[in-house]
């Protein structure tokens, strides 16, 4: 019965992950582009840093809350939704630089 639970398990988290998209997210002349999504439950943002200096986007949603950390040019960082509602991100660094990702089941 176990072995059958743990089956069940891994192939729904296998099925999940099939039909997740990744969306990126260009962070550019200190915003986010584009500065909306809407994406579903699974799904990755991937965040881009195309500027000349860093950027650290977080969220302090009830939604999701990550803080990706200091992200230098050049670099990409993954961050995956993990449950619906409105996320709101925002720069430490700048913080004139918003986004919005509406999360859905």
């Amino acid at each position: 019965m176990k072995k059958r639970v743990s089956l069940l398990l891994a192939t729904a988290a296998i099925a999940a992950s099939v039909y997740a998209k990744d969306y990126v997210v260009v962070q550019k002349n200190k915003s986010f582009n584009p500065n909306h999504l809407k994406v579903k439950v699974g799904d990755r943002i991937i965040f881009k840093n195309d500027d000349g200096f860093a950027h650290n986007a977080f969220s302090d949603s009830e939604a999701d809350e990550f803080d990706i950390g200091m992200q230098k040019p050049g670099q990409d960082v993954a961050v995956t939704m993990k449950k619906p509602g409105k996320v709101e991100v925002e720069c430490a660094i700048h913080p004139n630089m918003h986004l919005t990702i509406e999360v859905e089941k």
